[in-house]
């Protein structure tokens, strides 16, 4: 049996906020958007350019406190070419982002940025 991976779906406070991250600091598209007035919440499924796996916001209207990020959650992960670059964009665009690192032993190849709500998004050096 063959399973194949479709989304990942996070609660974002302030749609806007995290679309904005999503599309400008990781140049992800939206590729659709479903709302639901009658019961109060907007999904929108964002892709990068090989459309193979989605992110899914799902945005409850008026939410009244910020989501409680789990503590067996720990981050997604991006490839780029260029780290050093990516890296000191991101900074310049005001998101938190740790300095370069590596595993142990190993010469940096990564770093996190943090979006809107908290959750963590490892950049790595594309091989």
């Amino acid at each position: 049996m063959k399973y194949k991976m479709l989304h990942t779906c996070l609660r974002v406070m302030d749609l806007e906020k995290s679309l904005k991250f999503y599309k400008e600091a990781l140049g992800l598209v939206e590729r659709n958007r479903k709302d639901f007035p009658e019961y109060k919440f907007t999904i929108v499924y964002l892709s990068d350019e090989s459309e193979n796996y989605e992110l899914e916001l799902t945005y409850n209207y008026n939410p009244e406190e910020p989501y409680e990020i789990g503590n067996g959650f720990s981050h997604m992960a991006f490839s780029v070419e260029n780290l050093e670059e990516s890296r000191q964009r991101h900074e310049k665009m005001g998101y938190k982002v740790t300095e370069l690192m590596g595993l142990p032993g190993s010469p940096p190849k990564y770093y996190f940025v943090t979006d809107p709500d908290g959750y963590e998004v490892e950049i790595i050096r594309s091989k």
